[in-house]
């Protein structure tokens, strides 16, 4: 299993912006969009990241500004997002191997610290990330926030 960004492979931006969307139920335009400005921008972030199976996309996330937090009440920067694998990938520590990148990849860019927000209770915490609270997602529901140094 290979993880590759999309600012490296352009190409597959259509095709992982779709595979996002369909687990998410995010709008597909909004996944392109940010794609396109990872594409394009010298800045850390965004950037998307895919995990392939030969030719076949079977996960992946993002890492992008703002995860949809409601940002008078959490204001951290910046956000892992869109943590994904196939249920048929499940059980093969493949989101250990995507969350590591994420660290390694925040790292890299120059970043310090990531965040994420989750309704899982004890998967993160066994990959090394802290519970920093719960706080109110856009949607008005309170989720749970959690960080990681990058590594």
């Amino acid at each position: 299993m290979e993880i590759i960004c999309i600012t490296d492979k352009p190409n597959l931006k259509e095709v992982a912006a779709e595979f996002f969307h369909s687990r998410w139920g995010v709008p597909k335009h909004l996944y392109i969009e940010s794609m396109e400005d990872s594409i394009n921008t010298k800045m850390p972030y965004p950037r998307w990241y895919v995990m392939m199976d030969e030719d076949k996309i079977i996960g992946g996330f993002g890492l992008i500004e703002n995860d949809f937090m409601n940002t008078d009440e959490c204001s951290f920067l910046p956000w892992v997002c869109a943590v994904y694998i196939d249920k048929e990938y499940r059980g093969q520590s493949l989101g250990a191997k995507m969350l590591a990148h994420a660290t390694q990849q925040a790292s890299k860019l120059g970043l310090e610290q990531i965040y994420l927000n989750t309704d899982h209770i004890g998967y993160y915490e066994q990959y090394g990330w802290e519970y920093e609270g719960d706080f109110l997602h856009q949607n008005g529901d309170m989720c749970r926030v959690y960080s990681h140094k990058a590594t």
